[in-house]
């Protein structure tokens, strides 16, 4: 079986009230790390607090070197791309890409070349077309790919643009059932 314990996901317009409904659904005992980007540019962000108070797993504003432990949400934290280098959460302030920072797919992209096939990589609610060259990536690199069905999403289009690219198209309530399905059984680190 193969080891799927880290789980990007992206979101814009919408996404607070998404992810606040798909981490109340995840279980405590998640064996993944969880890599989080909402469009939020460099105006505050209280979205952690947000997820901690939704659901059973601890969520924070990424920090710069820190390792990705199991069981914990990694929020990108205002105006910086979160990147994934050496099982560390590496923040960079470098160019906007799809006009936003924190964008998508630096995050995508940088998981889909250090940890490959542990990936599964998701795309909720949001406008434009951030996320879909990641998410291309994740599965390039033998990842696992989700899109939240544009049906199902306050704002359709990065969902919708990113459908060629995914393994699972799913409405928000049964997403948290294939995380966990997708994720049970694995036992490598981050």
């Amino acid at each position: 079986m193969t080891c799927r314990d880290f789980i990007a996901i992206g979101a814009s317009s919408g996404g607070v009230d998404v992810l606040r409904k798909l981490v109340s659904q995840l279980p405590a005992d998640l064996c993944a790390a969880i890599a989080i980007v909402q469009h939020v540019g460099a105006y505050p962000s209280i979205l952690p607090k947000l997820l901690d108070d939704a659901g059973p797993l601890c969520a924070a504003h990424a920090a710069d070197g820190e390792p990705f432990v199991h069981g914990r949400i990694y929020v990108a934290p205002p105006d910086r791309h979160m990147l994934v280098e050496c099982g560390h959460v590496r923040l960079d302030a470098g160019p906007k890409r799809n006009f936003a920072r924190p964008a998508i797919d630096p995050l995508f992209e940088s998981a889909a070349t250090e940890l490959g096939t542990r990936v599964v990589g998701v795309i909720l609610t949001g406008f434009l077309m951030d996320g879909m060259t990641g998410l291309a990536a994740v599965r390039a690199c033998g990842g696992v790919t989700i899109v939240q069905d544009p049906a199902d999403a306050p704002a359709p289009d990065m969902p919708a643009r990113a459908i060629p690219y995914a393994d699972y198209v799913l409405p928000i309530a049964q997403l948290a059932g294939r995380l966990e399905a997708l994720t049970r059984g694995g036992t490598c680190a981050v």
